[in-house]
């Protein structure tokens, strides 16, 4: 039987094991989506691990839900390549999108960066609360796409003149720096990006303004800059794409 919605908990008990969902979870089961006992839904601990379960219990107010586990359940396959997407954060809540998008597409990992153009800063981030939200988002996204595996959404960052953090564990090689059409630099297209031996690569996204010819400076050096053709793509919709036209060359589907 097929389940419907998906819960996410701290770990998959073994079958026929009764688990209590966290109590947002629980409140979306009984408040929102008004699931009763007998009702059959997925589990999946953000780590790879998936069950189908069927409610057992909810108290009176809602706030507490008993699932018992039920079965396995296959979720949708991780590509092979764990793309990091270090996307500047956009205006408004364009972010929201870029980050629902990216998990949606397969993405492994987020990293969020302000750049000399982002219209905002570190610290407007910080008293929007704006990461934890994104990381709601990337659970939410989760659920809706079958995966098994909750993205790390990192906290946001700035991009200055120190590119040193690049070569840190958050950004895998090859990083590939989206560029605008028409650039000097020799970009190269996604048909002609090898899929990465290690099994792991970054995509870097610029703002709405684009990047700043210091930033290109800094960056050039530590990455390779790619290009998506010869139409100017929204910075919304850049990442997205270019997770899709990488997966499509590298038949990671």
């Amino acid at each position: 039987m097929r389940a419907v919605h998906s819960f996410l908990v701290p770990g998959i008990p073994p079958l026929g094991d009764t688990v209590t969902l966290p109590a947002d979870e629980a409140a979306h089961a009984s408040r929102v989506l008004r699931l009763t006992a007998g009702a059959v839904v997925g589990l999946f601990d953000g780590r790879g691990g998936a069950c189908t379960a069927v409610i057992a219990s909810t108290n009176r107010s809602g706030s507490e839900v008993t699932v018992r586990v039920d079965g396995p359940r296959d979720a949708a396959r991780e590509p092979r390549v764990a793309v990091t997407v270090v996307h500047a954060v956009l205006k408004g809540d364009k972010m929201d999108d870029v980050v629902r998008d990216a998990v949606m597409m397969g993405a492994a990992a987020i990293q969020p960066i302000v750049t000399a153009r982002s219209e905002t800063s570190l610290a407007a981030v910080a008293r929007g609360q704006r990461v934890d939200r994104w990381r709601r988002i990337a659970v939410a996204s989760t659920k809706q796409c079958g995966r098994a595996v909750v993205p790390a959404v990192f906290d946001a960052r700035a991009l200055d003149d120190d590119t040193a953090w690049l070569g840190g564990p958050h950004t895998p090689n090859p990083r590939l720096l989206l560029v605008e059409p028409g650039t000097a630099l020799p970009a190269r297209t996604p048909r002609e990006v090898a899929e990465p031996p290690a099994g792991a690569a970054s995509i870097m996204v610029g703002p709405e303004g684009g990047w700043t010819p210091e930033e290109l400076d800094a960056l050039v050096p530590v990455t390779v800059p790619m290009t998506l053709g010869h139409r100017t793509l929204r910075a919304d919709r850049a990442g997205t794409v270019a997770l899709a036209a990488l997966q499509a060359v590298w038949s990671d589907q």
